[in-house]
């Protein structure tokens, strides 16, 4: 299950956040709820290497017993638009020439090895996401990362990227398995803690910004104006079933419109 703590990302100790003063609340600051796989880092090479392992394991099981699998491995384009357009990972190993009990050893695999230490190394972090978050922290826009990565992992990648400063706080899981399953409802928890923590928010002046379902979906559920990043493992035309307030192609996209839309600029500089 998620975890509803707070991490101070400056100090990395736990802490409450506490409600501005009553001269800053009426700055209305502009507070900005993110997702952290899609949005800032991508993890397309770690997802389809993951797929191909998993596969030869099955491979390797079978072939132990005698027996050659009619595998067919998807190219990774095939198989990140069909991620991308939510097709289910029983249909992908079908596609890639697996039935019955293969399939089953085929998706154990996969969960199990998603989130090893050496696959995560493959993430990295999407174009334009160190100049967006710049952007929008020195508009004094108020940072939170809300994600179903496991928080460490989260905490330590931001570190490493000299990051972490940007952000008021971190909401995510401690279990490792979240994130690839991408429960909505786990999302749903995460943003609503988020949310009450702040205590401060004024009306139309936070949004959540995703690239899955889950993001949009927590979202609307907790009475905030989403962005749909297509950036990620969705695609725009899967993304528009939701109804998202806004669909981008990436972070920097949606940054440049959050910025110019609370100056009240009526055009964007591109």
């Amino acid at each position: 299950m998620p975890s509803g703590t707070a991490i101070d990302s400056r100090q990395g100790n736990r802490r409450n956040l506490l409600p501005l003063s009553t001269k800053r609340q009426a700055f209305s600051p502009l507070t900005v709820f993110c997702d952290f796989d899609g949005p800032i880092v991508d993890v397309s090479d770690r997802y389809y290497q993951t797929y191909q392992l998993g596969l030869a394991e099955v491979q390797a099981n079978y072939q132990a017993t005698g027996i050659t699998l009619p595998i067919h491995l998807l190219t990774k384009e095939q198989f990140w638009q069909m991620k991308q357009n939510r097709v289910p990972d029983v249909e992908i190993a079908m596609r890639s020439g697996l039935s019955g009990a293969e399939i089953d050893l085929f998706l154990r695999q996969v969960v199990q090895i998603v989130n090893q230490p050496t696959l995560l190394d493959q993430d990295y972090l999407q174009p334009g996401v160190r100049w967006a978050l710049t952007m929008l922290h020195n508009q004094g826009a108020r940072l939170a990362l809300v994600t179903l990565r496991c928080q460490q992992q989260a905490i330590q990648i931001l570190n490493s990227h000299s990051l972490l400063s940007m952000f008021s706080g971190i909401w995510g899981a401690q279990d490792q398995g979240v994130a690839y399953l991408n429960h909505a409802d786990h999302k749903t928890q995460l943003l609503t803690e988020a949310i009450a923590s702040f205590g401060d928010i004024a009306p139309h002046t936070a949004w959540m910004v995703g690239d899955t379902e889950a993001d949009v979906l927590a979202g609307q559920a907790t009475d905030i104006p989403t962005i749909a990043l297509t950036c990620g493992i969705r695609s725009q035309t899967y993304l528009k079933k939701f109804e998202p307030t806004r669909i981008h192609s990436d972070l920097l996209s949606a940054a440049h419109y959050l910025v110019y839309q609370k100056n009240g600029s009526k055009t964007l500089p591109f």
